[in-house]
């Protein structure tokens, strides 16, 4: 079997391959193979979709000092624009649900691999869809393996409903959504591996 095929999500240069929720063109600044929240023009989303995949995002967060708390420096990755991994400054706390890689209000990372803010950091995220009978009907939830800055935060969990926030209900394919929080959150550097169903079904 070959390899599965990089899919790029972002080519640094323009969202032509983005929408906002709605359908609209994608109104985040791009420069210089960086995209920026640009607040209150609303999330974006790709025009792909996937199942089982390895995915890998590229985030910067910008330096809020005067800020606490959820307003530090917030966005969100959502897996299939249905399950948030929190994007925050959460640089050296003591990480719960709500903080940087958590699967927000679902799952705290086991530990915080946080950098400081204004560094690059990574997510690669190996995500198994949910499993679906021939009447449609859910077999097994989706599962979420979560590498923060090469560090395992979350393994092979299994997400149990959809996060706030989310597009829709559970489903077999979806796109990558990023949150539009209001704060001036960079990415760079997205891409997809799709994945076999039935490699993933072995784990």
């Amino acid at each position: 079997m070959s390899a599965p095929e990089k899919v790029i999500l972002f080519n640094g240069e323009n969202l032509d391959n983005w929408t906002t929720r709605d359908g609209n063109p994608a109104g985040w600044v791009v420069e210089d193979g960086i995209t920026t929240v640009t607040a209150r023009t609303g999330d974006i989303m790709t025009k792909e979709v996937f199942g089982d995949c390895l995915l890998h995002v590229e985030f910067r967060i910008p330096d809020m000092p005067e800020a606490e708390g959820q307003a530090k420096g917030n966005s969100g990755v959502y897996i299939h624009g249905r399950y948030e991994v929190q994007v925050l400054d959460s640089y050296g706390l003591e990480p719960g649900k709500g903080d940087c890689s958590a699967v927000y209000d679902c799952h705290a990372p086991l530990f915080n691999a946080c950098k400081p803010a204004m560094e690059w950091q990574t997510y690669d995220i190996i995500f198994r869809t949910a499993r679906f009978d021939e009447a449609g009907n859910v077999t097994e939830k989706p599962r979420l393996t979560l590498l923060h800055n090469g560090m395992p935060v979350h393994n092979n969990i299994v997400l149990e409903n959809v996060t706030g926030g989310a597009m829709g209900d559970i489903c077999k394919e979806g796109p990558l959504l990023l949150q539009d929080h209001g704060n001036a959150v960079s990415y760079r550097n997205i891409y997809v591996y799709r994945l076999p169903e039935k490699g993933l079904d072995r784990y």
